[in-house]
């Protein structure tokens, strides 16, 4: 009778673990970039075993690919959590202020700076799933315009970061029509 809660125990441990060794690699790419992506400093900073490391990824490509994902769902997740019980304007504006400080607070931000040949080449996958996220809450003719527009300008301003959130979020409202709330 133990053993299933023993398994939702483990599978708990496992996520946990998973998730552990996924928020690590955003560290130490913050720290190294993608080309000198160690994963001995992967599992150092994750607090585990290199022979965990591996059982969860068995090579660098593997940890990589599994890192695009887990940053998709992160933000994914992210602006549906910011979003939620909201309607109209009020859901777009929360939109927008979840773009901001999701981009202030990600560690990883900071790789282009390091490898922005890396980032360039990652943004031709990045922008087309933001923007299809961000027109689901830009209803009417002009909500697919300015949804790319407020892709664009975020990821302007994730290549140059600012350090003036208030301007940031003035722009992203303004490509989408909204009045500040």
């Amino acid at each position: 009778m133990n053993e299933p809660a023993r398994e939702t125990s483990d599978a708990a441990e496992d996520t946990s673990t998973r998730h552990r060794i996924l928020a690590a690699t955003a560290e130490v790419l913050g720290r190294s970039g993608q080309t000198k992506l160690s994963l001995s400093e992967v599992a150092l900073q994750a607090g585990v075993s290199r022979p965990t490391l591996y059982r969860w990824f068995a090579s660098k490509k593997e940890l990589l690919d599994a890192f695009g994902i887990y940053e998709r769902e992160m933000f994914e997740t992210g602006i549906a959590k910011a979003t939620a019980g909201l309607r109209g304007n009020d859901r777009v504006d929360a939109a927008m202020r979840f773009i901001v400080e999701y981009q202030q607070s990600y560690s990883g931000v900071r790789l282009v700076d390091i490898e922005p040949e890396v980032v360039i080449g990652r943004l031709a996958h990045i922008i087309p799933t933001m923007r299809t996220q961000l027109e689901k809450l830009l209803p009417g003719p002009n909500g697919a315009v300015k949804a790319a527009t407020a892709i664009r300008v975020a990821v302007s301003h994730y290549i140059v970061r600012s350090d003036d959130d208030d301007q940031f979020l003035a722009q992203l409202r303004h490509a989408v029509g909204v009045r500040n709330s």
